[in-house]
């Protein structure tokens, strides 16, 4: 399998509360409605999940993803129209107070686990309730024999279950299910085309119980073939980027995998791989002339309960200054206001990668990330779990995560898993 792995410092101080932006719409786009029953009480109520189709917990009933067309907002109501269904989910607000402080927290780890190992996955998920599990590497033991189903059984709440699959060099499932194009190669079909092998690509993830891609790369880069993105990206086109990666992020979600565009605010002019140490980007004013054009440009148009963003780990002259972007504020802040991003922003990994982990070790990392603004911090590191949520704990207790910031977070993410109603 042709794998690239992904995927001391002072604690971060108290984070101001920032206003939430109003969510932005979708416009006339394809929706997936690949909604299955939970037999998960929380506090009494039960829950309705939209996880992917063959995620299976008990008593679930799969459905087929529509598509819908957004109504003519000019046409005359139909007299003879039936009304519409309400939405049987229960609100985000009443499944986030059903949970306590740390399972709160819990939510917003998205741990490496041992994809050799399913009942060590079983038990990270069992024991500490994270919201999500991360799969790397070359083994895919979970990835078969519906060995993902335990670890589903093992959680209070469906588990947001996620590998890298973007194709060419970053891919998890070529093994068992044949090869992926790279983003480049992809570039020289139509983007129907891509769209298509994107949706039988998620079809295939679907099967074998993952529920996030963390793809498509939405870099513009023109880096060798063999760079740290090079390949990866589709063009060093903004436009074409934009064209190829939203076709790639299509046919996920018509899949019912949920995709999540990175590395914001653009890693394919960077100086290096942060995997190896810190890297430096233009400065901010040059990425708004083509780095940050496929986030202008997708982000108007999709619906941000279906598609998340990844954050990199990049110095950008202009945005951040002594630490990378996915741990500094205004990189959030930029995200959230100026893009009007109201769905789920991730980290790239807190764990593994050296522009983070030669300063920080993975709970001070988690902390200073999620108190810079990230709704989920990434790790693909298989560490034990309670010395992050007790250092998330002791800063959600004095107030250097900030209560309402920490909600809402979990909030973008239950939705994310299509549990609930925003």
């Amino acid at each position: 399998m042709r794998i690239e792995s992904f995927p001391p410092g002072d604690l971060a101080p108290e984070a101001p509360e920032r206003p939430r932006p109003p969510r932005r719409r979708r416009r006339a786009v394809s929706v997936l409605s690949a909604g299955l029953v939970v037999g998960a009480l929380l506090a009494g109520i039960g829950v309705i999940t939209g996880a992917a189709p063959d995620v299976a917990l008990s008593a679930r009933a799969e459905q087929t993803p529509q598509q819908q067309v957004a109504p003519d907002p000019q046409a005359a109501p139909d007299p003879q129209a039936a009304p519409e269904p309400a939405d049987p989910r229960p609100t985000c607000v009443s499944m986030v107070e059903a949970l306590s402080p740390r399972d709160r927290l819990a939510q917003r780890l998205m741990v490496g686990v041992e994809a050799a190992d399913p009942a060590g996955a079983a038990k990270i998920v069992r024991d500490s309730h994270v919201g999500g599990i991360f799969l790397g590497g070359n083994a895919n033991a979970l990835l078969q024999n519906k060995a993902l189903d335990a670890v589903q059984e093992a959680g209070n709440l469906p588990v947001a279950v996620a590998v890298d699959d973007e194709g060419g060099r970053v891919q998890r499932i070529d093994d068992l299910d044949g090869e992926l194009p790279s983003a480049r190669a992809m570039a020289r079909k139509t983007p129907e085309q891509v769209r298509a092998l994107a949706e039988e690509r998620g079809r295939q993830l679907a099967a074998r119980g993952v529920t996030w891609d963390l793809a498509p790369d939405v870099d513009v880069s023109d880096q060798p073939a063999t760079s740290v993105i090079g390949d990866r990206s589709f063009s060093n086109d903004p436009a074409v980027v934009t064209r190829y990666a939203g076709a790639f992020e299509e046919g996920l979600r018509q899949a019912g995998v949920y995709g999540v565009l990175k590395h914001f605010p653009g890693h394919g002019h960077s100086s290096g791989d942060s995997h190896q140490g810190r890297v430096s980007v233009p400065p901010l004013d040059q990425l708004r002339q083509a780095d940050l054009k496929p986030y202008t440009d997708l982000l108007a148009q999709l619906d941000h309960d279906r598609v998340g963003v990844m954050v990199g780990h990049l110095d950008v002259p202009g945005l951040t200054d002594d630490l990378p972007s996915s741990l500094t504020p205004a990189t959030y802040t930029l995200l959230r206001d100026e893009y009007r991003f109201d769905g789920v922003v991730m980290t790239d990994d807190l764990g593994a990668m050296k522009a983070v982990s030669n300063r920080f070790t993975l709970p001070q990392a988690s902390l200073t990330a999620l108190a810079a603004g990230a709704d989920v911090a990434l790790s693909s590191n298989v560490e034990p779990v309670a010395p992050i949520l007790d250092t998330l704990q002791q800063a959600l207790d004095s107030g250097k995560i900030a209560a309402v910031d920490n909600d809402r977070a979990v909030e973008r993410i239950l939705a994310a898993k299509n549990l609930c109603r925003r």
